[in-house]
């Protein structure tokens, strides 16, 4: 079971291969924004995945879209919403708190 870290906390916690890296955080009570409830419509959840990226499920069209209009998007960028967990551990940095 990969672990997930959360920066910049440091928590870790066990994640399922398959879920979007949005339902784990929520599943661990850790709070992200999250707008639109997870559709991935507003980019609300934008993260940093810092290690752990060639783990995750690839950027889509859709996902790729919504990044493009946000400010501060990076090479490391993602939605927590459509991010799926791999089989490997990973590491994220949230960028906004509620």
């Amino acid at each position: 079971m990969p672990v997930l870290t959360v920066q910049p906390s440091g928590q870790q916690v066990d994640a399922a291969t398959g879920d979007s890296i949005l339902a784990t955080l929520k599943e661990n009570k850790i709070k992200i924004n999250n707008d639109c409830g997870g559709e991935g419509e507003c980019g609300s959840c934008h993260i940093f995945v810092t290690e752990g990226r060639k783990t995750i499920s690839k950027l889509q069209r859709e996902e790729n879209a919504m990044l493009d209009t946000l400010v501060g998007v990076g090479l490391k960028s993602r939605l927590a919403c459509q991010a799926e967990i791999g089989e490997e551990d990973l590491t994220i940095e949230l960028l906004s708190f509620i």
